[in-house]
C-alpha cells in the first residue's frame, strides 16, 4: 500500500499525525516504517518526533505481508462440552485466541485445528470480506479467562453469531475491582470507541458504538475497599468491561491498561473471568447453559486480600 498526503496545519509530531491519518496502523507499526525509511517527508527520512510546519507532502509505503494459513499446534485445551455442532472451550489466561502480528503461533485457533482438523477448511471455504472465523464465535482478551464457543461448522457459526448479534446470549463476567462502586447494583450505558491517541485502547466517548454493562456486588470484604463483581454486558465492545468499571473509578485489579497499576505477588494478569454462558443450541435450540470456577491464580489472589473476619 502507498498514500500520499499534503500537511495542513503544523505543529504536530509526525508519528501522532500517522495515528490519526492512518488508523489501521499501529503506533509500533508507524515507528517501524519511519525507522525503515518507508515514511518520508518532502523525500527525506525524518525521526518520529519531528515537528511539521504544514505544507509538507508525506509519502506512506506499508510493504506487502504474506499472509500464511494458522498451522495446527498440539496445545492442551480443556473442553467442557463437545459435540458434532459446538464445543465449549474454558480459556486460561494467557492464551491469545486469534494469531496476529505479534502472535503468529501459540494461539487458540492453533490449538482448535489440532483438534478440530476441519475447520481449517471451514475457514478456507469462507468468502465474507471478514477475517476467517476457524470457529471461533466470541472472543476474550488474551489475560481474560474463561468460557468460549467454538462453531464445529458455517451453519453452526452463522446461527451462535446471530445470537450474539441479538443479544439473546447471556454472559456473565467475575471482575475484582480496586474499588468499590457506589451502589451495590447498577448499569453502565456509555458508548464505546478507540482511542483516537492510542490506537490499542478503547474510551467511553460521544460518537462511540453503544454499550450496556450491568453489574452486582458480590462482596466487598478485601483490602483496601476493593470489591468482587458480577458483570453483565448487554452489548459486546473490546473491553467492555474493563472500560467501563475504570469509567466510574472502579478498574480492574491487574488491568495495566485502564487500571491503577499496581503490582500484586505471583499475579501477572487482570482479574476478570467469563464465569458463565447460555445461548440456543444452534441444531435442536435447547437453552444451554455453561458454567467455569474462577482459575487457581484468581481464587489465590482473592484469600490473600480477604480482609480476616
Amino acid at each position: 500500500m502507498e498514500t500520499t498526503f499534503t500537511i495542513d496545519q503544523g505543529g504536530e509530531r509526525l508519528d501522532k499525525l500517522l495515528l490519526l491519518r492512518l488508523p489501521e496502523l499501529s503506533r509500533a507499526q508507524i515507528q517501524t516504517l519511519i525507522r525503515d525509511g518507508l515514511i518520508t517527508v518532502d523525500g527525506r527520512q525524518i525521526k518520529a518526533g519531528h515537528k511539521l510546519k504544514g505544507g509538507e507532502t508525506v509519502f506512506v509505503r506499508v510493504p506487502e505481508v504474506e499472509v500464511r494459513p494458522p498451522e495446527a499446534e498440539n496445545i492442551p485445551l480443556t473442553i467442557l462440552y463437545d459435540d458434532d455442532d459446538l464445543a465449549i472451550i474454558d480459556k486460561p489466561a494467557g492464551l491469545v485466541v486469534h494469531p496476529g502480528a505479534g502472535n503468529p503461533t501459540g494461539t487458540l485457533v492453533n490449538a482448535l485445528l489440532a483438534r478440530y482438523p476441519h475447520l481449517a477448511q471451514m475457514a478456507a471455504d469462507d468468502d465474507s470480506d471478514d477475517e476467517p472465523r476457524t470457529g471461533i464465535v466470541h472472543r476474550l482478551d488474551k489475560d481474560t479467562s474463561g468460557l468460549l464457543v467454538v462453531a464445529k461448522h458455517t451453519a453452526a457459526l452463522t446461527a451462535l453469531m446471530e445470537q450474539f448479534r441479538e443479544r439473546r446470549v447471556a454472559k456473565t463476567y467475575i471482575a475484582l475491582t480496586e474499588r468499590t462502586p457506589k451502589t451495590l447494583f447498577g448499569t453502565i450505558d456509555a458508548p464505546i470507541g478507540r482511542d483516537r491517541q492510542q490506537r490499542q485502547r478503547m474510551n467511553v466517548m460521544p460518537g462511540g458504538r453503544a454499550a450496556v454493562t450491568e453489574f452486582h456486588v458480590l462482596e466487598t470484604h478485601y483490602r483496601d475497599g476493593r470489591a468482587l463483581l458480577r458483570c453483565h454486558p448487554h452489548t459486546g465492545r473490546t473491553h467492555q468491561i474493563r472500560v467501563h468499571l475504570a469509567f466510574v473509578g472502579c478498574p480492574v485489579v491487574g488491568d495495566t491498561v485502564y487500571g491503577l497499576k499496581r503490582k500484586y505477588p505471583d499475579f501477572k494478569r487482570h482479574f476478570l473471568h467469563a464465569a458463565a454462558l447460555s445461548f440456543d443450541h444452534p441444531a435442536d435450540g435447547r437453552r444451554l447453559t455453561f458454567e467455569a470456577p474462577l482459575p487457581p491464580e484468581l481464587t489465590t489472589l482473592l484469600d490473600w486480600l480477604r480482609e480476616p473476619a
